[in-house]
């Protein structure tokens, strides 16, 4: 047996190859899937099953696309009427050479969750890992509020079975095989740690600790972002994202081409760093940092608009394309060939965003401006600097009317990566003197300045 665990960066998605012998299944599958087919051919094995833990939220599947090119037949949880693929039941047995994969409906997170334990048939009859999607991580369990806070009492009540009645029972030996590590939207608390095991998580994870009651009132008790993406996941997952047949290739648009795709409705998405958008950028662009691509693109772009890129070094592209079409943005148009520094040596107008040090920020706090801190609710409540306004960089759209428009504003946020975010957003939407603070709040406490919890 051969288990390869494929991580998606950013979203901390966790896909899974699983071989022996000359068959192959994946559980999960990333639209950019050929490192499955790559793995698997290296091992001389075909990818015979695809298997889809539940009805994900936080990316689009690569069930289909996988399907496409190898032939692998798809399966799915009970309950929800899938577009493609095929309903399995519980307890529903396969054969993978010497393994048996069987099927454990769990209801959880959702209520078409399933978990799939592994038996190696050529070792014994004890079950050896456990692939356990969205309902226990490292560290963690998964959420209960996809159908909304109405449902989300009876959604806990059901996880805590699924943990406790199906998923710990197989043994505190066998390997737990996550969906999703550190840093996902679909936990609270995951940790940090890659490998786990049942009895690992049954000792040290806090929520199994809790009794049923104690367990049921703690996850209505919690609160998790919900990017406006994630309703286009869940209609995607549903009926199936659109077959690619391979990834997007962008082109490069010479600056008066990129200015004609922008006046056609094309959305400007510039990955550089907060100091190089700051000095040099094109209006009305979003400043998403690279890494930030997975994170952040699914709370500010939309759907119905082509992408247009603006990248730091062209071999970005390679990260770019790969970041958007898991979130389901398949219509990136082109990339700006030469990069900002072309668009401004053909005399084209460019922007620039005003740029503040912690110095800069402490001098002028007792003036009339506004601080804004786009950081998440825990870490705002870890520290932030008195007077601040604290409105998280994903819906801050939405809020745009609870910031004052008649004084400069501040941008910051721990490192000023989602600072730049914020401040992009304020400049298109009509704010004139905004200043991103590098740095941010690691700088404003590395100067010793104070912070209020």
């Amino acid at each position: 047996m051969k288990l390869y665990t494929i991580k998606s960066e950013g979203l901390a998605h966790n896909s899974y190859l699983l071989l022996a012998g000359s068959e192959g299944a994946v559980i999960d599958p990333r639209r950019d899937c050929r490192v499955y087919k790559h793995l698997a051919s290296k091992n001389c094995a075909k990818i015979k099953y695809i298997f889809e833990t539940h009805r994900n939220e936080d990316y689009a599947i690569g069930s289909l696309e996988l399907a496409y090119s190898t032939g692998a037949r798809i399966y799915h949880g009970p309950g929800l009427e899938f577009k493609y693929g095929e309903t399995l039941m519980d307890g529903q047995e396969f054969n993978i050479g010497e393994l048996r994969l069987k099927s454990i409906h769990t209801p959880s997170h959702t209520d078409e969750s399933m978990c799939y334990a592994i038996t190696d048939l050529g070792a014994g009859k004890d079950v050896a890992l456990v692939f356990t999607g969205d309902t226990l991580f490292a560290g963690d369990v998964g959420r209960t509020d996809p159908y909304g806070p109405k449902e989300a009492p009876r959604l806990a009540e059901t996880l805590y079975n699924s943990i406790f009645n199906r998923i710990l029972p197989l043994g505190d030996g066998v390997i737990a095989c996550p969906a999703h590590g550190a840093g996902s939207v679909c936990g609270g608390a995951i940790a940090e740690r890659e490998e786990t095991t049942l009895g690992l998580e049954r000792r040290q994870n806090p929520a199994p600790q809790k009794t049923k009651e104690d367990f049921v009132s703690f996850k209505i008790g919690e609160y998790h972002e919900r990017p406006p993406y994630f309703r286009k996941m869940e209609e995607y997952n549903l009926n199936g994202p659109p077959l690619l047949k391979g990834l997007p290739n962008p082109k490069p648009l010479q600056p008066k081409e990129f200015t004609e795709e922008i006046s056609c409705g094309g959305v400007v998405v510039d990955t550089r760093s907060p100091p190089a958008f700051g000095g040099a950028y094109i209006e009305s662009s979003y400043n998403i940092w690279l890494e930030g691509l997975p994170a952040y693109a699914g709370w500010v772009l939309p759907y119905e608009k082509p992408i247009l890129l603006v990248l730091e070094y062209k071999k970005d592209l390679d990260k770019a394309v790969p970041y958007l079409i898991r979130l389901g943005y398949d219509a990136i148009t082109g990339y700006l060939s030469g990069g900002i520094d072309a668009r401004y040596n053909e005399a084209l107008p460019i922007e620039h965003m005003g740029l503040w040090t912690a110095h800069d920020l402490k001098e002028k706090l007792n003036g009339n401006i506004t601080v804004l801190d786009v950081r998440g609710g825990d870490e705002w409540r870890d520290g932030h600097i008195s007077g601040a306004l604290n409105i998280h960089v994903g819906p801050l759209e939405e809020h745009i009317k609870e910031i004052p428009s008649d004084r400069p504003v501040a941008t910051l946020c721990k490192v000023g990566l989602r600072a730049s975010l914020a401040a992009s957003i304020l400049r298109w939407t009509g704010f004139k003197e905004v200043y991103t603070v590098l740095g941010s709040m690691t700088a404003w406490k590395n100067a010793g300045y104070p912070t209020v919890t």
